[in-house]
């Protein structure tokens, strides 16, 4: 529960990520600083949320106190904070990824066609499919053979899909299962997302159908678009590892490989206290009372009691 520790007074400005329709909307953004001025109520909110572009600019720049991310912070914005402060932003996490809710960290989700006989994957051979840095694996995978699979399978080539590497579930899927590495599996097809008359046609979904159509197929998406002639395989981190399929429990106990996790970033010089109205209105989002909006709100999923108390221990 949050109780406060201290009166703290003054303006928080938050940056980042948002807009209608977006991660961070008036919806969840506003229910927590309605509900945090109930116990601090000399604390105002300026809210900036021009884009995931914006965030970390904005705390380098000395324009924000807080940055939302709607994806992974990169490289880049890490590295002009330093040469800013000399240290890298603070950070904590403030819910958990959706399982399938498009704009809101959604788990990725390796599919296969639906009369594929391949029945789970590790990130090992993730790693080996898609990728060409050996970082996990010993080689490449690049047949179905190699994956066990006999008769007509063997000999045919498998056929990887996925977004397009400038996209941030391409960044994810690097960090996450190819070790780091950015050197992809050369025959990747990478879809984008595709402007309609009647409006925008989602990358994740334009993966799916052409894997509708392609049985020799293996592609990176969301359960938000699985059709009738895909599958999802459940993931394990390494061979002997438990396997997982993503679901709502797995993703909330980051028990599925390729869960993703909100952030909120800060500024704290090492050694020194955080800002006391920073750090109350953190603790105040990663309390049962800050994770009660989240689960309210529907789209992300609230942090598990033991994850809440690792952001509460990052402000000690």
């Amino acid at each position: 529960m949050y109780a406060p520790t201290q009166h703290v007074a003054g303006q928080i400005r938050i940056w980042g990520h948002g807009g209608r329709g977006k991660d961070f909307d008036g919806a969840l953004l506003q229910s927590w600083e309605e509900e945090f001025r109930k116990y601090q109520r000399d604390v105002q909110f300026e809210n900036h949320l021009r884009g995931n572009a914006s965030a970390i600019g904005g705390l380098y720049t000395g324009a924000a106190d807080i940055a939302l991310m709607g994806r992974e912070i990169w490289p880049t914005e890490v590295d002009g904070f330093e040469q800013v402060f000399g240290h890298k932003p603070a950070s904590v996490a403030i819910s958990t990824g959706s399982v399938d809710v498009r704009n809101h960290d959604f788990a990725l989700v390796i599919f296969v066609h639906k009369d594929n006989p391949l029945a789970r994957l590790t990130l090992t051979q993730l790693d080996a499919i898609f990728g060409a840095d050996h970082r996990r694996s010993s080689k490449n995978i690049r047949t179905w053979e190699e994956l066990g699979l006999g008769g007509a399978w063997a000999d045919k080539p498998i056929h990887p899909y996925g977004y397009e590497l400038r996209r941030d579930s391409s960044y994810f899927f690097e960090q996450a299962a190819l070790a780091g590495s950015k050197k992809w599996n050369c025959d990747l097809k990478e879809i984008a997302d595709e402007q309609m008359p009647t409006g925008v046609i989602d990358a994740g979904q334009r993966i799916l159908d052409e894997l509708a159509k392609d049985q020799y197929g293996i592609a990176i998406s969301s359960l938000a678009y699985k059709n009738a002639e895909t599958k999802a395989l459940p993931l394990a981190g390494s061979s002997g590892s438990e396997y997982y399929a993503a679901s709502r429990e797995t993703v909330m106990r980051r028990q599925y490989p390729l869960t993703r996790t909100p952030f909120i970033y800060f500024n704290r010089i090492p050694g020194q206290p955080l800002d006391p109205k920073i750090k109350e209105f953190i603790s105040y989002i990663v309390s049962q009372q800050g994770q009660a909006q989240v689960l309210r709100d529907g789209r992300y999923l609230p942090l598990l009691p033991e994850f809440a108390e690792e952001g509460r221990k990052a402000l000690q």
